[in-house]
C-alpha cells in the first residue's frame, strides 16, 4: 500500500501539482498584465528600474523606524526564507530532482549546512507562529488562511528534516509524506 501511494505521489500527484502550479502562475500573470497601470503624471526623476530596485534593497533590511516587534518579524522571516532557499536549492536530493525534471544541476552544500539551515528555518517559523499568538494585533488580524499558509509552508520543511534524519517513521512513509506535503 505504501509503495503504491509513493508511486502515485511521485507520478500522477506530481503532475497534477505541477499543472495546478503552472495554471495558477499563468492566471496570476495574465491577471496582473490585464489590470494595467495608470499613467503616471509625475515628471520622472530617473529610471523606474533603479528606483524600484533601490526600494526593494532598502526594504530587505531591518529598519530603525520599526518597533522591536516589527524587527523581530523581519529578522525571523528572513531567517525562514534564507533557510528554506538553502534547503530547497542546495540539498543534493533536491538537486537530483531538478536534474531529472529540468536537466539543471549545480554543486550541493554539505549536509551539516543544510541541517543548520533547515533547523533555523523551522525554528523561525515556530517563533513567528508563537509571536502571532502572543501579539494581540496580529492575533486579531490572523484568519484561517494565515494558519493554513503557515502549515503548508512548515510541513515540507519538517517532513524533509525528519526524512533526512530518519525520525519517526519508516523511510518510505516519510518520503511519501514529504512529497505529498510539497504537492499540497
Amino acid at each position: 500500500m505504501e509503495q503504491e501511494l509513493l508511486i502515485w505521489v511521485r507520478g500522477t500527484g506530481l503532475q497534477i501539482a505541477a499543472a495546478v502550479f503552472v495554471f495558477g502562475m499563468v492566471y496570476r500573470m495574465l491577471h496582473l498584465l490585464m489590470l494595467g497601470r495608470k499613467m503616471s503624471l509625475a515628471e520622472p526623476r530617473g529610471s523606474e528600474w533603479s528606483g524600484g530596485l533601490r526600494t526593494m534593497w532598502k526594504r530587505s533590511f531591518v529598519s530603525t523606524k520599526l518597533s522591536a516587534r516589527g524587527n523581530f518579524t523581519v529578522i525571523a522571516g528572513s531567517i525562514f526564507h534564507i533557510g528554506f532557499f538553502v534547503t530547497l536549492f542546495f540539498l543534493s536530493q533536491h538537486i537530483d530532482l531538478f536534474r531529472a525534471v529540468l536537466g539543471l544541476h549545480w554543486p550541493a552544500m554539505p549536509r551539516g549546512v543544510i541541517d543548520i539551515a533547515a533547523v533555523l528555518a523551522i525554528g523561525a517559523m515556530i517563533a513567528l507562529l508563537v509571536h502571532r499568538f502572543i501579539d494581540p494585533v496580529k492575533r486579531m488580524l490572523s484568519d484561517f488562511q494565515d494558519y493554513l499558509t503557515w502549515t503548508l509552508s512548515f510541513l515540507p520543511l519538517l517532513t524533509g528534516f525528519m526524512l533526512l534524519r530518519e525520525i519517526g517513521f519508516e523511510y518510505i512513509t516519510l518520503l511519501t509524506l514529504h512529497i505529498a506535503s510539497v504537492e499540497l
